[in-house]
């Protein structure tokens, strides 16, 4: 088979920081596609609350033993990276309506610039639904437990953050 007719998708995120909902999503997906390319965007006018280097690692070491599974960043259009890498697969996660709403549009408007770029949706799991990065963040600010909400290769500690 022709690298380019390769299932690669796309799954991009600030994954600041990845937790468990991200890895349920990542591990359903990948017996769809050839390869995954968890993709970190990097907004230059967004400071995250942990550094690109530490999210890419984390990345790296929760999907350690999965070979269809790379880590990568990207500044600008997330069309332009899937462009960039061969990807015609987004990989997105819906927790309710809201998002559904949401990524709807961001989808419609992928495949228009991202000539066929085709958005896959998966719809969380009851217990992950309630779990996203900006809530984790907010109970990581108040020093609070994160061991149910994160993969247990992350640790926080709160001494050095």
């Amino acid at each position: 088979m022709d690298s380019t007719d390769n299932k690669i998708a796309v799954f991009p995120g600030s994954f600041d920081p990845i937790t468990n909902g991200h890895v349920d999503i990542v591990m359903r997906a990948l017996p769809l596609f050839d390869k995954i390319i968890m993709a970190v965007g990097v907004n230059s006018v967004k400071e995250g609350l942990f550094s690109l280097e530490r999210r890419m690692e984390w990345l790296e070491s929760v999907f350690a033993d999965e070979p269809k599974i790379e880590v990568d960043f990207f500044e600008g259009l997330t069309v332009n990276f899937c462009n960039k890498v061969n990807a015609k697969y987004l990989i997105r996660g819906l927790r309710n309506a809201s998002d559904f709403d949401y990524e709807k549009t961001i989808s419609q408007l992928n495949n228009i610039i991202g000539k066929d770029l085709d958005t896959v949706f998966f719809i969380s799991k009851p217990e992950y639904s309630h779990i996203s990065s900006t809530i984790v963040r907010e109970i990581i600010k108040g020093k609070g437990a994160t061991d149910q909400f994160l993969p247990e290769q992350i640790i926080i500690d709160y001494e050095t953050e």
